[in-house]
């Protein structure tokens, strides 16, 4: 059974490296996709421009999304995967440095499944990002159409 892949949606190599690695620390089979603009997010998601050639059938467990990127921010990016019926139980993480309310307010009232802000040092770091790979990735259960929702 191949597993569906995480997809990272994150601008910041620095963040990306740390992410990837405590992904891995944690044992964290799955594979990792990662694009770096809100617009590549989409394309990924709804198989268009240099994704055309991936099966649009077969979503990720989980996106792991940045707010602040280049091109289309976290937050639109998020609107358009819920307008979409393909897209919309998608569960999304918005990981973000943001301490602001009306960022929390907005995720969540876009459909965001969590919201966690990333922490300043780099054990608590790994720690949250460990975390949340192992529930997304392993425990989460997807609705029972699975990852071929059409």
């Amino acid at each position: 059974m191949t597993l569906a892949p995480v997809l990272l949606v994150e601008d910041n190599p620095n963040d990306e490296a740390l992410i990837l690695r405590a992904l891995r620390k944690a044992r964290l089979a799955n594979p990792i996709d990662v694009v770096r603009d809100g617009a590549d997010a989409l394309d990924y998601l709804f198989a268009e421009g240099p994704h055309a050639g991936r099966d649009r059938t077969h979503l990720p467990t989980v996106v792991i999304l940045d707010l602040e990127l280049p091109k289309l921010n976290g937050l639109e990016v998020l609107d358009r995967i819920r307008a979409d019926p393909h897209t919309r139980r998608l569960p999304v993480v918005i990981l973000t440095s943001s301490d602001e309310d009306k960022n929390v307010v907005a995720s969540y009232d876009l459909g965001a499944n969590s919201f966690v802000q990333k922490p300043i040092d780099f054990p608590g770091f790994s720690e949250a990002i460990a975390r949340v790979g192992v529930y997304w990735a392993m425990i989460n259960r997807l609705p029972p159409t699975g990852r071929d929702r059409t």
